[in-house]
């Protein structure tokens, strides 16, 4: 660019904490900063967040990055955000207060919706136009919920006087003063009125789901010019440049751009992605045809399989149970329990997600001895993490193989779980396939930096994505054939012990 300038903002709003990182063209980190988001639990099965809170918290880390990096919003090239999908916003236009709480894609309160539209049989055309389930993980029914349980919330969404909008899209609303209403392709698929193949809002969906037209965002590719925000919120205008899903942009940082390449993002959930090309591809084994991109009118696609529950569990081992006073704990404890432990801790808190897609599914603990201690339930938890993941390589593995197209050969790994160098090698053991650890793990911010850069034109196109990528650390599979056929059994004969097919 003729200024100058060439570092470029990631805002990453996910679903514990938001973050803004300043990068350098290299992808180093100039400076960084965090907030934890509070959850909210109304019932049981219920997951909310206070949209107010997100706001304040992306002013509040944004402007501390700049603070720490001695950077002025004039001298920053453009802003990615990135962000926690499926979770919904519905807010007043005129004012830009949100009619009720956000609903986190976590929550389950649509199940008895969703099952009623499972009833009318809307299984196949949902997924042949969405590429996706009938499941309250995704908007539509969220969307549905709240015109129908704020007072006078669907007339006011008829008329044309309130807006939805997952997180990317109330964020730009904010940032650029209710001046822009719109996400990107990979921010719509995980809506179920969203057709992935001819990229438009689905009129039949719309009506089948009660979803108004009149509160739905403009869809637009991925990098791009979004607009600029408002000077007043950081000293200086700066361009939106890219608005992109969480894990979708995980796989731009790790450089998953070409058919076959795969990644797997342990947040709060899991979510492994592979790359399909060019052309959508079904699923047999009940996972989601999404948009890996939309880049200069061209879309990718990808088949993506979702854990909701993965480093929660260790959260949850930590807030609910008290058994580690934080994260780290884990590994040391993983390693001192015994060997010959068979413990399983099916996380299903709120259901399990794929290839079981079944949302009154519990959580359980299975196999304790009167010897069993903490040592051993924590590392049952990091299994999980890794037995859920080989769930979704086998799946996505068999849907490849039935296009004619090979099966995982490796797999990258990134977010907060993946410093666990314990939990990475049980997962390389449990998969039967390298694991391969990026320098950065925190991708998902990098990624949505790097298409920032793209939509500013800071880089000469798609294929100079992911030219940052480099691999810290492989972990290859240790275990016997024997053995982890045997430990995969018993984890899928625990999984088995909570499937339920009535609530």
């Amino acid at each position: 660019m003729a200024s100058g300038k060439d570092l470029v903002l990631a805002l990453d709003q996910g679903t514990t904490s938001t973050r803004a990182i300043l990068y350098r063209p290299d992808g180093s980190v100039v400076a960084e900063a965090r907030r934890e988001l509070p959850q909210i639990y109304p019932a049981e099965g219920w997951v909310e967040h206070d949209p107010e809170e997100i706001w304040s918290a992306t002013l509040e880390v944004v402007r501390q990055t700049l603070a720490t990096a001695q950077v002025p919003a004039s001298a920053v090239a453009a802003l990615g955000i990135t962000n926690q999908r499926e979770t919904t916003v519905v807010w007043e236009r005129s004012t830009g207060r949100p009619l009720y709480n956000a609903i986190v894609w976590q929550d389950r309160r649509t199940a008895a919706a969703c099952e009623a539209l499972r009833a009318r049989g809307l299984d196949a055309v949902v997924s042949a136009r969405t590429g996706l389930v009938i499941d309250p993980y995704f908007s539509g029914t969220k969307i549905a919920w709240i015109l129908d349980a704020v007072p006078g919330a669907r007339a006011r969404a008829e008329a044309g006087e309130l807006a939805f909008g997952t997180i990317d899209t109330f964020l730009l609303w904010r940032l650029t003063g209710g001046r822009v209403h719109a996400t990107d392709a990979t921010n719509a698929a995980r809506t179920l009125v969203f057709d992935i193949g001819a990229q438009r809002w689905d009129s039949d969906l719309l009506t089948e789901l009660k979803v108004p037209r009149a509160v739905l965002p403009e869809v637009r590719d991925t990098a791009g010019f979004f607009g600029e925000t408002e000077a007043a919120l950081f000293g200086a205008p700066i361009p939106v440049t890219a608005l992109v899903g969480d894990q979708q942009s995980a796989a731009i940082g790790q450089a998953c751009l070409a058919p076959g390449s795969i990644k797997a993002t342990y947040g709060t959930g899991c979510f492994v992605l592979v790359n399909t090309g060019e052309k959508p591809i079904g699923s047999a084994h009940r996972l989601l045809g999404t948009v890996a991109s939309r880049l200069a009118g061209q879309t990718s696609y990808a088949l993506e399989g979702s854990i909701f529950v993965a480093g929660a569990a260790v959260q949850w081992l930590r807030d609910g149970l008290k058994l580690i006073g934080n994260a780290a704990e884990s590994e040391s404890l993983a390693k001192a329990a015994r060997p010959d432990a068979r413990v399983h801790l099916v996380p299903a808190f709120t259901g399990l997600g794929a290839p079981h897609w079944d949302p009154h599914a519990r959580g359980a603990i299975l196999g304790l001895t009167r010897d069993t201690g903490i040592a051993e339930i924590v590392r049952a938890a990091l299994e999980a993490v890794a037995f859920q993941t080989r769930d979704l390589i086998e799946a996505i593995g068999a849907d490849l193989s039935a296009h004619g197209r090979p099966r995982p050969a490796s797999l990258r790994v990134d977010g907060g779980m993946v410093v666990n160098d314990w939990a990475m090698q049980f997962l390389a053991d449990v998969l039967g396939i390298p694991v391969e650890r990026p320098e950065v793990t925190e991708t998902t911010a990098l990624g949505a930096a790097e298409l920032a850069r793209l939509g500013a034109g800071l880089i000469a196109g798609p294929s100079a994505l992911g030219a940052n990528w480099r691999a810290e650390r492989i972990f290859m599979p240790r275990m016997g054939a024997d053995e982890r056929e045997t430990r995969y059994a018993g984890w899928t004969a625990a999984v088995a012990r909570v499937l339920t097919d009535t609530p």
